[in-house]
């Protein structure tokens, strides 16, 4: 919950600071320094836990799903994540593969022409060069400090004998390889210009020889921190061969007081005793770019190399059987999707949430929108062509992806979390590639958008060039596909069946049994769509199952329903992940369509504060920036802004950076949404975050004043 939770605080007993008191009371001119403070051979009082032992112990402890939230959250708070765990008794080296899975990261680079390129991945599958860093023998300086400042020196990336909480002594740590990524923001102050891999062996690399070895063999570079070169060292045949191997070695020496030395291609000596830690870090940073400018591509490892490493005893993935069975199920549904193109998957595996649906909803808006000269037969009209439609949608048959994947949670429910979760993962993975090339297009067509606006060109051009770009927004929104429209095709397989009060017949359960599959995923921590962002309705029946099965199953609870708003890119999913440690999808760029509900339990210790049982977390898809802004999506906004606030307790309106237009434009929806709330006798409260933190690849697309994210909370 808290990214500084990592530095433990210890308050000292008086008992600690007790004065050791002679029989006699001696004056001042008899006492001596050298007597009474000399050093003594009695030890001092023992060191508390070292608080990267307590992180690790939690981790060894935990189950599957708990570490991905671990690592997870590390993650978010821009901490080194555990690559290579030892097991404490047997030390069998484990890699914690399926922690990974839900991580992503955004970078930009720039190509040979200078243009500069998007690039959004998740992080098992980045290709990028690996530095690695070990120690040998007792040294004086903080190897991981050294790490951080060559990163980022604002933040601890790596726990560090200097950071608060430390201790001398560390149980757990030893031996456990550590990860992290930098990632460039495209501009001239990045420290790396493309996305850099570290790595950090904790405790001396003598004592650990397996990771050593797939270390050295996967790194493209690697640094070692020693005091000094000796031949009869235990360690001196390692460095020797490191010296010898083709690839770029950086040594660092404690002892040694001379500047950065190349003694041959790619080997670099830099000496640490006495000298400006600014000053060395430049140095190591510009050896490392040196060694990385003429490293090959084929020298990039990504983390599923390391998982087919032989010196790896045991990957996670592969000794869980809940975690392979939901595996394999996941991919014989994504079998079904080969050489579909993104743009037909919707159309043909998902009818139900197509044109009918999207007719329905907005009849059902007219039906409930009358003019004022209308007549109770233009009303019982308007009824029958909904009732037709529904007939319609009921008639459609059901894809045999979905059928599967209604099947897969029904008879394998011990597995289900697995299988959702690798579904999710995969199907991340099927869309990414198309994805980044249209996040790409929108970058450079939102730039073409802004330019014209900047230049006062005349509105035929910049009218066309906005076309432009919601062609592309739309294309995006097309190409996008998750579970979240799974679980909307059941909403309206539901829907349909639920109005003509008949189960379909290739549906092998009954309707009726399908909210309590959506109940149990929202009780198992899973989002549920609550507002249909394209056809912008709330599927009411559907919704209303649900949360019945809900109350069904735990009880009719006292619930407080937290929203947010704010422009698209501005970090809403992201804050509320934080916060609450959800699995909100997030991305820059358009992401969340819509409306999603998540379920957070309330601890026993907080009930007693908020006087609620449960916190309903309602997330929302941006507003859309000023570029976008015609008249069609102003309406949408504003139904939008009008339905979280209206459902909401307390509505978090989420502000990003310091563009006086941007809040204007916000704070006029909210305000008129306000306002409407007022007609209908409710009182929501609200309260406004400002933050200049996103995602770095946010920038173009929010149309907001660039700013850093430094600040890891």
């Amino acid at each position: 919950m808290d990214y500084r939770a990592r530095y433990i605080n210890v308050e000292e007993t008086n008992e600690s600071y007790k004065t050791q008191q002679r029989d006699n009371d001696l004056s001042k001119d008899e006492s001596d320094i050298f007597e009474e403070m000399s050093f003594s051979n009695t030890t001092s009082q023992s060191d508390h836990v070292h608080p990267m032992d307590v992180q690790m112990a939690m981790f060894h402890c935990a189950d599957g799903f708990l570490k991905q939230l671990m690592v997870t959250k590390l993650s978010q708070c821009q901490y080194a994540l555990p690559l290579l765990v030892p097991d404490p008794f047997t030390q069998q080296i484990e890699f914690p593969f399926w922690t990974f899975r839900q991580i992503g990261k955004s970078w930009k680079t720039k190509n040979t022409h200078n243009e500069i390129i998007s690039q959004i991945q998740p992080i098992y599958k980045a290709q990028a060069p690996m530095v690695a860093f070990f120690r040998f023998g007792s040294v004086s300086s903080s190897k991981s400090e050294l790490m951080n400042s060559l990163i980022n020196e604002k933040h601890n990336t790596f726990f560090h004998r200097n950071c608060s909480g430390s201790s001398r002594t560390r149980v757990l740590m030893d031996g456990v390889v550590e990860i992290a990524w930098y990632c460039p923001s495209g501009k001239n102050t990045d420290k790396f210009t493309d996305c850099v891999a570290f790595c950090n062996l904790h405790g001396d690399a003598g004592d650990h020889d397996k990771q050593l070895q797939i270390l050295t063999e996967m790194a493209s570079v690697n640094v070692v921190l020693l005091p000094k070169l000796d031949r009869n060292d235990k360690s001196a045949k390692i460095i020797q061969n490191l010296y010898r191997d083709r690839k770029p070695l950086i040594c660092l020496f404690t002892e040694d007081e001379s500047a950065v030395i190349e003694t041959k291609k790619g080997k670099f000596k830099i000496g640490l005793k006495d000298r400006n830690q600014s000053n060395v870090c430049k140095e190591l940073r510009r050896a490392t770019n040196h060694c990385l400018s003429y490293l090959e591509l084929d020298s990039n490892f990504s983390l599923e190399d390391v998982s087919k490493h032989s010196d790896i005893l045991r990957v996670d993935e592969e000794d869980d059987d809940g975690c392979k069975t939901g595996r394999k199920a996941a991919q014989q549904m994504m079998c079904l999707l080969e050489n579909k193109h993104l743009t037909e998957i919707k159309e043909s595996f998902l009818p139900h949430q197509g044109k009918l649906w999207h007719q329905w909803s907005q009849k059902n808006k007219e039906l409930h929108r009358p003019q004022a000269e209308e007549l109770e037969m233009d009303i019982s009209r308007k009824q029958a062509n909904l009732r037709r439609i529904r007939e319609q949608q009921h008639a459609v048959n059901i894809h045999i992806f979905m059928q599967s994947f209604i099947n897969e949670i029904h008879v394998h429910a011990e597995n289900k979390i697995y299988f959702l979760k690798w579904l999710g993962i995969f199907l991340d993975e099927y869309i990414s590639k198309d994805i980044s090339a249209l996040h790409q297009k929108y970058d450079e067509q939102w730039s073409t958008v802004v330019k014209l606006k900047e230049s006062n060109e005349k509105s035929e051009k910049l009218a066309a060039e906005q076309t432009k770009l919601e062609k592309i927004s739309e294309e995006l929104q097309t190409a996008t596909f998750g579970l979240e429209h799974i679980m909307r095709e059941i909403g309206q397989i539901y829907e349909s069946c639920s109005s003509v009060k008949k189960n379909k017949t290739d549906l092998q359960f009954h309707f009726s049994s399908l909210p309590t599959l959506a109940a149990e995923m929202m009780i198992s921590g899973f989002p549920l769509e609550l507002m249909d962002g394209d056809a912008a309705h709330v599927p009411v029946i559907w919704i209303s199952a649900v949360l019945d099965e809900l109350i069904q199953k735990l009880g009719d609870q006292r619930v407080f329903v937290l929203s947010v708003l704010g422009i698209q890119s501005s970090g809403k999913s992201t804050m509320l992940n934080a916060m609450f440690g959800l699995q909100f999808a997030i991305s820059a760029g358009r992401c969340t369509r819509g409306a999603f509900m998540q379920l957070v339990r309330v601890s026993d210790e907080m009930k007693t504060h908020m006087n609620f049982d449960y916190i309903l977390v309602v997330d929302t898809e941006g507003l859309h920036a000023l570029e976008l802004a015609g008249r069609s999506t102003r309406h949408h906004d504003n139904e939008l802004a009008t339905f979280v606030v209206g459902i909401g307790n307390l509505t978090l309106i989420n502000i990003f950076g310091e563009n006086p237009s941007e809040m204007q434009d916000i704070l006029q929806i909210v305000v008129q949404a306000f306002l409407r709330m007022k007609k209908v006798k409710l009182n929501p409260s609200c309260m406004f975050v400002h933050q200049n933190v996103s995602d770095v690849t946010a920038i173009e697309k929010h149309g907001g004043k660039e700013t850093t994210a430094e600040d890891p909370g």
